[in-house]
């Protein structure tokens, strides 16, 4: 059902219109990482079948803990692994899944800040010590950069300092922190960097420690318009989404 607000002659009306034939409402449960490509491609698949996307985001474990709790959905976006795990639950279609883009982990200043040498795992070692605070998605939350990260310094023997200094985001952009002010250098996927005003992405982690994250689809078991959330996926995998993929920092998966 669809409002329409008619106005004129000195009055208004709520008119109720018929939603288009076989229009479906879809919703769509997404890792943050992946939620900007997902709006920006809704408004066309919209346009295209007259169907009704809703996406909310999340972390890719507390998406984990939400559908295992029964919370409804259609499309699922999170790592592969996830989607394989809530199959073998009965909560997501089993040969459902597919592999939609990949993305790596960049690192961050304030827009017009010196920007530190991090392309080799020493120089990005001495930025971590030499800023004043450092910025990460708080392992705790489930984010899979976060999780990473708390791995990483350790590894690199810097876990005790960087920790002492360190500015953990629940969720959403870490940029956020990094364009207020309250940290100066930030960590987090290339992609929720990129489509942030504000901060300067000055490089992909080095290759020898780069964390790649790969984002999947996958079908809810209990889908109630399984046509047409799986050509929903069909589209988030396919020619529309590729050159958008490029364009926020990421890569089509292969």
């Amino acid at each position: 059902m669809i409002l329409h607000k008619c106005v004129g002659a000195g009055f208004a009306a709520w008119v109720v219109l018929a939603a288009p034939a076989g229009a479906a409402e879809i919703k769509v449960l997404t890792a943050g990482a992946f939620k900007q490509v997902v709006v920006a491609l809704v408004p066309a698949f919209e346009k295209q079948t007259g169907h009704k996307v809703t996406v909310d985001n999340g972390t890719a474990g507390e998406l984990q803990k939400r559908i295992e709790g029964g919370e409804a959905f259609d499309v699922a976006v999170i790592t592969p692994a996830l989607v394989d795990a809530l199959a073998a639950k009965g909560a997501i279609v089993p040969g459902s899944r597919v592999n939609l883009a990949s993305v790596g982990v960049g690192v961050m200043v304030k827009e017009g800040a010196a920007k530190p040498d991090v392309s080799t795992v020493e120089a990005f070692k001495q930025a971590l010590l030499d800023a004043k605070t450092v910025a990460y998605i708080d392992p705790k939350s489930g984010g899979s950069s976060g999780l990473y990260i708390e791995k990483l310094i350790d590894q690199l023997g810097v876990g005790e300092a960087v920790r002492a200094k360190a500015k953990l985001k629940n969720g959403g952009y870490v940029a956020d922190l990094i364009v207020s002010g309250e940290a100066e250098l930030g960590i987090h996927q290339i992609s929720e960097i990129v489509p942030v005003k504000g901060v300067v992405l000055i490089g992909p982690l080095p290759k020898e420690i780069q964390n790649t994250t790969t984002y999947a689809a996958g079908l809810s078991a209990k889908a109630q318009e399984k046509d047409a959330a799986q050509a929903l996926i069909k589209m988030l995998s396919g020619p529309a989404a590729a050159d958008l993929l490029k364009s926020k920092g990421m890569e089509p998966a292969s």
